[in-house]
């Protein structure tokens, strides 16, 4: 038995081993050189080296899987008899997403400026692309890229509406979030010509572009749904619906802690020298979160609550997402900690004074840590 456990391990490492020498090889080859007036041999970028297309295909894979984890963090905090109608939402958000985004989202987003930094309005299916030129393929890589952080702010949505929504009318939210309401953000801050990037607005991976955006969103299908049957009493006293499996929530918030490594240090887009940095501070702040939403909820209750903490976990991210190749590690800390804090103080502003129905916190997760995120850059 043990030894089949280390034939297993050696093999895991030989595969490890073989994709990081790939990895390296490919950047290598990718590179082309010059030679210069002095005689001197020099790589150049034609647009991306092999390693670039290979780190940022690797980060929008594990954004990607963050799709899984959102739908496993909705279910969890959610009755059992809407998990299929959360499921469905969740895989649509992206199938409809990766079909408008290419064909109109990216040409808004990315293409060039038409009216005054508001939106673009060239290259929609990425024509840009051209096989034909030296890094002609990066530009697909881009829109992988761009596409699953898409898909990431039209889900934030689904869990403040969950068990409420008309799938129907779900399905034609997801198609104007993808096609416009991102795009249009994402040019703003994320295009060179943007009007808010021509004013040194920073947002390095997401806070307001992907999360902020996403949150809002989401309070304003919250309010107009109203709460859902049985969430309010006639007095007003909210009541507590609990969500049917816990542990799958817990899964949920671990797979997107693994993906949020591909979406702050891939946001670099490139195989950048600084994403061990990154990768430090986004899991320091969301170590921060963690204990900070535990023992603020535990203060205010007198016993520690699970989802608060998983919550807390997700404020983390949320919060250092912006900040996160621009601040140190201690700071990383600090910003997780008082996410965590202020994402427990806001679930319970929302839903005891404000009487808004968010089954799974996600206005004050995305929305007002988002904020914060954004804030906390300096």
């Amino acid at each position: 038995m043990k030894s089949k456990k280390i034939k297993k391990i050696v093999l895991l490492v030989g595969l490890a081993l073989f994709v990081l020498s790939a990895v390296v090889a490919f950047g290598q080859e990718g590179s082309e050189t010059v030679t210069t007036e002095e005689g001197e041999t020099v790589a150049v970028d034609p647009g991306g080296t092999s390693a670039d297309f290979i780190w940022l295909l690797v980060a929008a894979f594990l954004v990607f899987f963050m799709q899984a984890g959102f739908a496993m963090v909705e279910t969890g905090f959610t009755r059992a008899k809407n998990s299929t109608n959360i499921l469905m939402k969740n895989l649509l958000d992206f199938s409809i997403g990766s079909l408008v985004f290419f064909f109109i989202g990216w040409g808004i987003m990315y293409g060039k400026d038409a009216f005054g930094g508001l939106l673009g309005f060239s290259d929609f299916a990425v024509t840009s692309a051209d096989p034909g030129k030296a890094g002609g393929y990066y530009q697909y890589a881009s829109w992988l890229f761009q596409v699953v952080f898409a898909a990431t702010a039209a889900t934030i949505v689904s869990g403040a509406m969950a068990e409420r929504t008309n799938f129907k009318a779900y399905l034609i939210y997801s198609v104007v979030i993808s096609t416009l309401i991102y795009p249009v953000t994402g040019h703003w801050i994320w295009n060179s010509e943007g009007w808010l990037a021509q004013n040194h607005f920073i947002d390095f991976a997401g806070s307001t572009v992907v999360h902020s955006v996403g949150g809002w969103a989401a309070l304003m299908g919250a309010i107009m749904l109203g709460p859902r049957i049985g969430k309010y009493t006639a007095d007003g006293r909210p009541k507590a619906i609990a969500g049917h499996n816990l542990p799958l929530a817990a899964l949920g918030v671990f797979i997107l802690w693994l993906g949020w490594f591909g979406f702050n240090p891939g946001s670099t887009l490139k195989f950048a020298n600084n994403i061990g940095h990154i990768a430090v501070t986004t899991n320091l702040a969301a170590a921060g979160g963690a204990v900070a939403a535990l023992l603020t909820i535990w203060f205010i209750s007198g016993k520690p609550d699970a989802s608060m903490a998983l919550n807390g976990v997700l404020a983390g991210l949320v919060a250092i997402t912006a900040p996160s190749a621009d601040v140190s590690p201690v700071s990383a800390v600090l910003i997780g900690l008082i996410a965590g804090v202020l994402v427990v103080l806001s679930v319970l502003f929302i839903d005891k004074v404000l009487k808004i129905d968010d089954p799974v916190g996600a206005v004050s997760v995305h929305g007002v840590c988002g904020v914060f995120g954004t804030l906390a850059v300096g």
